[in-house]
Parts: C-alpha cells; structure tokens; sequence
C-alpha cells in the first residue's frame, strides 16, 4: 500500500475556517472570558453572573457543536454512503 505524499499541500475545505472558528468560541467564551465574568451580580435567572455565565456557554457549545457538525460536508458524505 502506498502512502499519501507529505510535500502536497493540504487545503482547507470551503467553510472550514468558519467552522474551525466556530468551534474555538466555546473556548474563548469559557476560558478566556470567564474572568471578565467572574463577578456575583447581576443575578440572571437567580444565578450568579459567573454561574450564568458558565451554563449559558455550555448551551452554547452544544448550538455551536451542532453547527459544526450539520456544516461539515465529510457528515454528508457518510449519510449517502
């Protein structure tokens, strides 16, 4: 079995970046953000900010995975095989 030559360039697919930036904002929204959110109020449906913050970005990521996941053309490709 041969294998695939490494000096040819890989490109991106069309609409990987947006998906790959999609992806990331999860981690920006978790990660890199929390610490501007780490305050108790506002209360947001009687939560403290930070904890709103933080269930507000595990829906998020959920929205944002399955956007994701529905924008990759290699999941239709499995769906007609």
């Amino acid at each position: 079995m041969t294998q695939p030559r490494s000096d040819t360039p890989r490109r991106l697919q069309p609409g990987s970046a947006g998906r790959l930036v999609l992806a990331a904002l999860p981690w920006v929204g978790m990660l890199v953000l929390a610490p501007a959110a780490n305050r108790v109020e506002p209360f947001v449906l009687g939560l403290p900010f930070l904890l709103f913050w933080i269930v507000l970005w595990v829906a998020l990521t959920a929205v944002c995975m399955s956007v994701v996941y529905l924008t990759d053309p290699r999941n239709r490709a499995e769906e007609l095989r």
